[in-house]
């Protein structure tokens, strides 16, 4: 029997990650750029053992079955086809966020799974190894294995579509605002969500210019550029919500309390106040500011109607073990 703990934060994309060249593997349409969260994080163990007859799997004290198991498991073989032993685990998982509601909850969850799967079974894997290997399990969580800012080369194959940091955490002082209008778990998730981003008519358009969007946004990031940096995460996450909304069937993520965020937001920053939003795929907005308006920002947005509450992350780390 062998156990290993790892630690892992979510991320919040900057350059969204929607649609797939390859869905099985879970090789993006385009690169994209992130940041982990500091102080959000998934706290995954990982044990192998010869004796139990399946894998088992506890998310947040309870016991996970059915589809999310089936996931877990088909993971998890790989790590035993990597390992050459077919030991069965038991996986115990938990966040100190919201999970599923559009805060990537995935993505430090398979982060934190591949490097305590993999340390379990014995294997020393580079980080660009263990950005590929939790890659297949959720695709954004390539991006919180290495720590600060990241960018995730979409590539085309397994060897070189993987993430890495272009800056440590400590190079901006920007603190993600989440501003928390629902914390139940997203009906539609994002595996099935890329799946349609084909049939929306301007995805093919979206892709082709993410290039350009992206060298705008690590630019920005890299000279600490903040006007800069909030027009265009604002105009890539408009789009990524665009491509979902004109898809078939379409996915609306967003409720009124999202949109009247976006609004203000919009109108504090016209008036001279730093905040940008971005929203991945859930009703939950990212108001994205440098931490000398950090109080400021939050105490605004909690006076806010239908506001739930509002956590806050500054650049975090990469994924570790827990000794």
């Amino acid at each position: 029997m062998s156990t290993a703990t790892a630690i892992a934060s979510p991320n919040i994309a900057f350059i969204k990650y929607w649609g797939d060249q390859d869905p099985c593997l879970r090789i993006p349409a385009n690169s994209s750029l992130s940041m982990n969260l500091a102080g959000l994080i998934t706290r995954t163990q990982v044990t192998f053992d010869s004796h139990p007859s399946e894998d088992a799997l506890t998310v947040n004290g309870e016991g996970i079955t059915g589809v999310s198991l089936v996931r877990v498991s088909d993971f998890l073989d790989r790590v035993r086809q990597l390992a050459g032993f077919d030991y069965t685990a038991v996986v115990d998982s938990t966040n100190n966020f919201p999970t599923g509601a559009g805060i990537a909850s995935s993505a430090s969850a398979f982060a934190a799974l591949s490097l305590a799967a993999s340390a379990a079974a014995g294997l020393n894997l580079s980080q660009p190894e263990l950005s590929r290997l939790a890659r297949t399990g959720s695709g954004s969580a390539c991006r919180s294995v290495p720590g600060g800012f990241v960018e995730w080369q979409a590539g085309s194959h397994d060897e070189d579509s993987y993430a890495f940091s272009f800056a440590h955490p400590a190079h901006w002082d920007l603190v993600d605002c989440i501003v928390i209008i629902s914390q139940l778990h997203k009906l539609v998730g994002s595996t099935s969500g890329h799946a349609l981003a084909l049939s929306s008519p301007i995805q093919t358009a979206r892709v082709l210019d993410a290039p350009r969007r992206l060298e705008i946004c690590r630019r920005a990031i890299l000279e600490k550029d903040f006007q800069t940096f909030a027009d265009i995460i604002e105009l890539d996450s408009n789009l990524m919500h665009a491509i979902m909304i004109t898809s078939t069937p379409p996915l609306l993520y967003w409720q009124p309390t999202t949109l009247a965020v976006m609004r203000v937001v919009q109108d504090w920053r016209q008036a001279g106040l730093p905040v940008a939003y971005t929203i991945d795929a859930g009703p939950n907005i990212h108001v994205l500011t440098s931490s000398v308006y950090a109080p400021e920002v939050v105490a605004r947005l909690v006076q806010l109607e239908n506001v739930l509450q509002v956590l806050t992350a500054s650049p975090g780390g990469p994924a570790w073990l827990e000794a």
